[in-house]
């Protein structure tokens, strides 16, 4: 028989206080997102005030004479984080950058469709033409099949002539299912083509091998017939469509500037986006009124206080921890910071937790979406992380993957001739670096870099 009874338990919890939940939180944000999270808390919070915004340009200073000079669409900077106090030419600098940014480049449809307005075609082939320009996808190829695009279909003739228009245009070979139909629209377009080449093209994959003597065979073309057909083959764009890519562009804002000065490395925290907050004076007069009139008052006026204390004294703590972290990510990759991208050195979230005696989770947090910026380039903090060769973390090789692919990249770009995998190989032993042959091919790959054959 079962009987039901009370009975007593004692067990440890680990329950997460809401200061403890709002600094996580804010350990995680980069600095512009972090500047969005103060203005939503301000907004919550009418304790919060801003008492200096370093990040914010004045009207008078926006709309100054100086408005009407050319600006450079091609600034050489994201950095808009780190302009100096006081100086008027670096805030016009970070003026001319914002405006430079808004401008958007072309689309492949908008550059098709320009076209094709002045095509002297009939208003029925041109609106066939446009339906087909907007079911492009980023590839210059049909999204939809072309039969579901009209509620009333068109006369095969007529749709037959808008597709074969559009694969004229500008780049050629749109508005295909793919990529081999591209490539052979393309050689059709071709003033001379050379015999064979659409032969070749339907066997594309037996003529892009390096012993080409079955191709050779099947296509019934000498050494000499079947590379010149190559050479045009190569001169054609598989995917016309990428050659007006237009990808959103995230511009990125640093939250860390590192500068070198006399041997030493300078670490600089981009506070120029986050404002000075403070309490407001209002609110600090209200929570020390007496009086039983005034308890609600006093009591709403202090809670407030004190939230808004604890988000100040979290944001105070994220910045001393990305501090840390930074201080220590130059110290292990000092190699990095002095010599080039090139010398990476391998390091884990384990080695930076164990230096500041930290959790690897918390080192993490802090790196993730976090930029810096240095004299080789702006930076993700996650970039300094990397494995050795070896997979065995900081304790098996000192080459890190990152560095090593770095080396083979700049050995591709300087080769006389041309090198193979195993060529390579050779030349990074030579550097102290082991690799397989096969490890080689790997990496290379992963930079999307061709194979010797195709370079």
């Amino acid at each position: 028989m079962q009987y039901q009874g009370l009975s007593l338990a004692q067990e440890q919890r680990m329950k997460m206080s809401p200061q403890m939940l709002l600094s996580i939180k804010m350990m995680e944000l980069p600095v512009m997102d972090l500047r969005e999270k103060i203005e939503e808390e301000i907004e919550k919070n009418p304790a919060l005030e801003i008492i200096e915004d370093k990040g914010t340009v004045s009207l008078d200073r926006a709309l100054g004479p100086k408005r009407e000079e050319k600006y450079d669409y091609f600034e050489s900077t994201s950095d808009s984080g780190f302009v100096r106090r006081g100086g008027e030419a670096a805030a016009e600098a970070q003026h001319r950058f914002i405006e430079g940014v808004l401008s958007r480049p072309e689309t492949l449809q908008e550059h098709l469709l320009w076209q094709l307005a002045l095509e002297p075609v009939e208003p029925e082939l041109r609106g066939i033409a446009e339906t087909l320009i907007r079911n492009l996808d980023g590839d210059g190829f049909n999204k939809e099949p072309l039969d579901t695009l009209f509620k009333v279909p068109p006369e095969p003739a007529a749709l037959a002539a808008a597709v074969r228009l559009v694969q004229g245009l500008d780049p050629q070979g749109t508005c295909t299912s793919g990529y081999r139909e591209s490539l052979e629209v393309q050689a059709r377009l071709l003033p001379d083509p050379p015999d064979g080449i659409f032969e070749a093209l339907a066997c594309l994959d037996l003529c892009d091998r390096k012993n080409t003597a079955a191709a050779e065979r099947k296509l019934r073309r000498g050494p000499e017939e079947l590379a010149d057909i190559m050479e045009t083959i190569k001169t054609l764009s598989p995917f016309p469509g990428r050659l007006f890519s237009n990808k959103e562009v995230r511009y990125v804002v640093p939250d860390l500037e590192v500068t070198r000065k006399e041997g030493e490395f300078i670490i600089i925290l981009n506070d120029e986006e986050i404002p000075v907050l403070g309490i407001s004076p209002f609110f600090m007069d209200l929570a020390q009124r007496r009086g039983k009139a005034e308890k609600s008052a006093r009591d709403f006026a202090r809670e407030n206080m004190q939230e808004a204390r604890w988000f100040m004294q979290s944001i105070n703590q994220r910045n001393h921890t990305l501090l840390r972290v930074a201080r220590a990510i130059v110290e292990f990759q000092r190699a990095f910071f002095t010599k080039g991208p090139q010398y990476l050195s391998p390091l884990t979230l384990k080695d930076i937790a164990e230096e500041l005696g930290i959790h690897e989770a918390t080192v993490s947090r802090t790196a993730n979406g976090k930029y810096m910026q240095t004299e080789w380039g702006i930076f993700e903090l996650r970039h300094f992380f990397t494995n050795s060769i070896s997979g065995a973390g900081s304790e098996g090789s000192r080459f890190s993957k990152t560095g090593v692919k770095q080396m083979i990249s700049e050995i591709v770009e300087a080769e006389k001739g041309t090198l193979t995998d195993q060529d390579i190989a050779d030349l990074l032993a030579k550097r102290g670096v082991s690799l397989a042959r096969r490890t080689v091919a790997k990496y290379r790959k992963e930079l999307d870099l061709a194979s010797s054959y195709n370079r």
